[in-house]
């Protein structure tokens, strides 16, 4: 892992989008990123739909594969992979 791009552990479900937002640090900018619920769901090998509380859920999901979320993460900061907002889609 680049010891440049650092991955505080600041992360919110997102309802209106569906998707996670995790923060990335390098050079002193923070940059969003974004993984949908799907992928989510695919990296978990988990297609049942979450329980009541999604939110919860889904973040469950994200902390079960946080290290390669961040390498995928870290791969498109590396290509320069930004949407027109500066932050970075895994899917």
């Amino acid at each position: 892992m680049n010891q440049s791009i650092l991955f505080p552990d600041l992360q919110y479900w997102d309802d209106a989008q569906g998707q996670i937002c995790f923060m990335a640090q390098s050079q002193g900018m923070n940059i969003k990123c974004y993984i949908s619920a799907a992928k989510l769901r695919e990296l978990n090998d988990f297609s049942e739909q979450p329980s009541t509380d999604e939110a919860a859920a889904m973040l469950a999901l994200f902390d079960a594969v946080r290290f390669d979320a961040e390498e995928m993460a870290e791969d498109l900061i590396e290509a320069e992979e930004f949407d027109e907002f500066g932050a970075v889609r895994l899917g």
